[in-house]
């Protein structure tokens, strides 16, 4: 529905966001699945940034570039480093060999194709962008129309979401205390 608006700008228009559509839902799905599939936590992190600029550059094309904005800021940055913290935190480590050897060819092959997929990607969109000459173009969200469907319509899901957040904050509360690490080391050494 929202690629039928995209074919009034430019003739040659839809053809491409089409094919970039398609490019970028198959790139997030595989960086996803590489993202669960992998040992390592700190390179599903990695797969799932990959992921998530994906997504950020497929709402970019529908028409929401605020929210383009948001993956990125806030999933991408703040959530990753949030992953990040915890993995710290629970002293996740790869294994003695692993450490040793260091990464190979093949553990970047993945990472490098997908970089290189969004990059180009990236610079497509750039460039089939038609609000750089002309203004505004009428299929993008503006943010007060963002805000009366996310707040109007969706309000029950807003809601949702946010408890689901405070549930999220209070088992990472409850994760992060020192008596329960504690107390799990105590269980493993027995």
């Amino acid at each position: 529905m929202i690629l039928t608006r995209l074919a009034t700008p430019v003739s040659g228009f839809t053809n491409m966001a089409t094919a970039l559509f398609y490019i970028l839902g198959t790139i997030t799905v595989i960086a996803t699945l590489l993202a669960i599939t992998r040992r390592n936590p700190v390179h599903s992190v990695i797969y799932l940034v990959n992921s998530f600029f994906a997504l950020a550059l497929l709402f970019y094309l529908l028409g929401a570039p605020l929210v383009a904005a948001w993956e990125v800021i806030i999933y991408a940055g703040a959530i990753m480093v949030l992953f990040l913290f915890i993995i710290m935190m629970l002293e996740l480590a790869p294994t003695p060999e692993a450490d040793r050897m260091g990464p190979t060819w093949w553990q970047w092959l993945p990472v490098l194709l997908l970089a290189v997929a969004l990059v180009t990607c990236t610079l497509l969109l750039i460039g089939l962008d038609t609000s750089v000459a002309q203004g505004v173009p009428h299929w993008y969200a503006t943010p007060r129309d963002f805000g009366y469907a996310l707040f109007g319509k969706y309000a029950l899901a807003v809601e949702v979401v946010s408890f689901q957040l405070l549930f999220a904050a209070v088992g990472a509360f409850y994760v992060g205390k020192p008596e329960a690490r504690a107390n799990k080391r105590e269980e493993e050494g027995a």
